[in-house]
Formats: C-alpha cells, structure tokens, sequence
C-alpha cells in the first residue's frame, strides 16, 4: 500500500512540473522512479510513456479552452515527433540489448544542456514577438492569440522558421522513443527559439503535440514488453492528477517565472543523467547521494545565472 502511494505521489509531482514547463510528466517521473524506488529503467520508461499521454491530454485540455495551445502549430509538427519516437524507440531497445544505457544517459545529459542553452539564449522577460511573419507562416497560418491573467493583456504572436522547428521536433521525438519521456524539451526549445512563440504558448503546445508522440512510444513498448501494465495503471492516477493542477497554475504566473522553473529543471535532469552514466559505466563510481548534491548545486547555479541575466537585461 505505502509502495502505491509513493508512486501516485511521485506521479502527482511529475505531472505538475511536466504540464507547467511544457516538457511531459515523463522527465520527472523516469528518474525518481528509478532512482527512489529502484524501478528497472526499461520498466520505468514504459510507465513514463504511458503516464505522459495522460500528462499531454489533462494539460491540453485545459489550454486548448484557455487558448493557450495552438493546435494549428501543433499538428503542423507532429509528424517529425512520430517519425522521431519511432526510431528512438528502436534505438532504445538496441541498446538495452547491447548493454550501453550507460552511454545513452551522457548522451542525452547533453541534449538537454543543449536545450537549455538554446532555451535561455531568448531571456526577455514577457511575451513578445521579434520577428515578422514569413513564407511559412502565410501558407501554413501559424499564428495565434491568448489572453494573458498574469499581465491581464492579449498577446498575439506569428510562428516562423518552420522548418527549422520541424528539424528540432524530430529529435523531440528520437528523445521521447529512446526515454519515453515525452520529448517536451525539444518541443519548448523548437516552438519558443525557433518559432519565436511566446514561453506560455510554446509550453501549452508542447502538451498537445506529446501526445501523439507518447502514443507512438507506447505502443512500440508494449510490443517490446516494456510496459508493466499496474505500474503504468497507478502513474497514470498520479500523473493525471497532477497535470491538471499544473495546467491551472501556468496561467497565473509570468514568463519570467516559467523560464525559471524550466532552467532549474533542466539543470538538474541534465546534471543527474551526465553523473548517472558515467556511475553506469564502472570507470568512474559516484555515489547517489554526491550525484543529488552536484546535480542540485548545479541547477541552483543554473538559476541564479538567469536572475543575472534577466537583472543585466532589464537595465
């Protein structure tokens, strides 16, 4: 009974970081079931997978009502995340047969250092558009408007550079088949730096594209067998639960503030992952408790360089 709470608990938290900062309950979940419970990480990310189209529809829901998510935009790029998740998901069982998990976590430790590089790199505090419309935004119409609570204005905005979004969701995709973990980082950094959508917008639509892309891993692992069909049941519960509480506090609080979140995120998962191979791999043995505490002390070094760069920027 205590082992059935602490996973709805774990999946409660994953859902709601995951639906707030656009990246699928997955991110969260993987990890602390892993880790804290000693979940096999195949099995872990199988109930991910399965938990993240829950997180993607609870949360999406909400935004489509809201007019956060853009579902033009979203079903304009879900083709790549498909693509991507099916190819990863391959990747993934490859490497569970050939013994290198190891290597893929440093791997993907980096991607997300990568994200989060690229995420940062567009540091305005509001929602603000840069760039005018181009091609692609006429022939596709991707464009929309939201009303924002925390400012209590109508922000509209122009998606662009299409393509170069398309490019970026494919590799959402390889990292939600290779993880089961929902590929929301990609998402962000695709829709947010290279469409120029505002951060509120680009993590909404983020839940609605990880749908089908989980939809398309989770399916590939129930064929490998990769899906223990209670553990996934009870995730669900607590991922679903969870997502819609972060659904309902994203529109309450500003830009400034998701990017926070996302940063000390992303920081941490990526630090986590980067120390966890390089433990996996044997030549270099650190224990648990010094990867939390590196991995925490880098996210909160994460953090306090953005405040720095947002007090830089407003001066």
């Amino acid at each position: 009974m205590i082992e059935l709470l602490e996973v709805i608990a774990i999946g409660v938290l994953a859902g709601v970081i995951g639906s707030m900062i656009g990246l699928g309950g997955g991110v969260v979940l993987t990890p602390m079931l892993t880790l804290f419970l000693g979940v096999p990480i195949k099995y872990a990310t199988g109930a991910s997978a399965i938990s993240t189209i829950a997180t993607s529809s609870s949360a999406a829901s909400v935004y489509i009502r809201s007019g956060l998510a853009n579902a033009r935009i979203g079903i304009s790029l879900e083709l790549s995340t498909i693509v991507g998740a099916i190819i990863g998901a391959l990747t993934a069982h490859y490497v569970y047969s050939s013994g290198w998990t190891w290597l893929m976590y440093i791997i993907f430790g980096f991607m997300l250092v990568i994200s989060l590089m690229l995420t940062v790199r567009r540091r305005e505090g509001g929602p603000t558009n840069i760039r005018p419309p181009d091609r692609t935004t006429t022939i596709l119409k991707l464009y929309g408007r939201y009303h924002d609570l925390s400012s209590g204005k109508i922000v509209e905005y122009y998606g662009v550079r299409w393509w170069l979004a398309e490019f970026i969701l494919f590799f959402s995709g390889f990292s939600s088949g290779m993880l089961g973990i929902g590929g929301g980082v990609f998402n962000v950094v695709g829709l947010d730096w290279a469409m120029n959508m505002p951060i509120k917008a680009s993590t909404a639509t983020s839940s609605f594209i990880i749908g089908a892309t989980s939809a398309t891993t989770s399916i590939i692992y129930w064929n490998l067998g990769y899906i223990h069909p209670i553990l996934a049941s009870i995730s669900i519960i607590g991922v679903s639960l969870g997502a819609l509480i972060g659904a309902r506090i994203l529109p309450r609080i500003s830009d400034r503030q998701v990017r926070w979140i996302f940063t000390a995120t992303l920081g941490y998962l990526s630090a986590n992952m980067i120390l966890r191979g390089i433990d996996m791999s044997g030549y270099i043995v650190l224990p648990r408790v010094q990867q939390y505490v590196i991995s925490l002390a880098i996210a909160i070094c994460m953090v306090l360089i953005l405040h720095r760069l947002y007090r830089g920027n407003a001066r």
